[in-house]
């Protein structure tokens, strides 16, 4: 099992790792809203490695069998390698090379209440919620957890459905 997780957390690290920097060089570009959407779908696709390494534990180590709760603790231990590398890169990328992006992003939402009409209320709020964020985001720690909760809760979602496609039971015909 230890060598299925390994090399499909790494795997799918990497093209997270790989396909986040290469869109971090189109966040003028794109701008942060696109930005989002695509880090996402970076996110996505990096965590359907979740899945082939599931099968592959099933194919591989369970004989074709696999319950649920083994598929599932395959795929989480694989989540956890992947957001590690996601997370770890993140901190690097941040606070070597990117310092000033919170700050940026906070203008961004100031701009953006703006920019939809909001009250001066609004964006006095907004004001103070983009401070908030930057003195958070600087944290190490905080910065750690906010990376984490973005990227572990769609490895999650892709876990559990993995896990409870690919069950199969003694005698069960094949499927994925």
């Amino acid at each position: 099992m230890k060598k299925i997780v390994l090399t499909f957390g790494l795997i799918s690290g990497a093209i997270c790792i790989g396909m986040m920097l290469a869109a971090l060089r189109l966040e003028d570009k794109i701008g942060y809203d696109k930005g989002e959407i695509l880090g996402y779908t970076i996110i996505v696709l990096s965590a359907l490695l979740v899945f082939f390494g599931i099968r592959s534990y099933r194919e591989n180590v369970g004989g074709g069998r696999l319950s649920f709760g083994r598929g599932f603790a395959v795929g989480i231990l694989i989540t956890l390698i992947s957001s590690a590398c996601y997370v770890g890169t993140w901190e690097i990328v941040y606070f070597k090379f990117m310092p000033d992006f919170a700050e940026n992003y906070g203008a961004h939402m100031v701009e953006r209440a703006r920019a939809t009409g909001a009250s001066e209320q609004k964006i006095a709020e907004a004001e103070q919620q983009a401070r908030e964020f930057k003195r958070a985001y600087d944290n190490p720690l905080i910065n750690v957890a906010y990376t984490f909760m973005e990227v572990f809760p769609v490895y999650l979602v892709v876990t559990a459905v993995s896990a409870g496609i690919l069950r199969r039971k003694v005698g069960e015909p094949s499927s994925p």
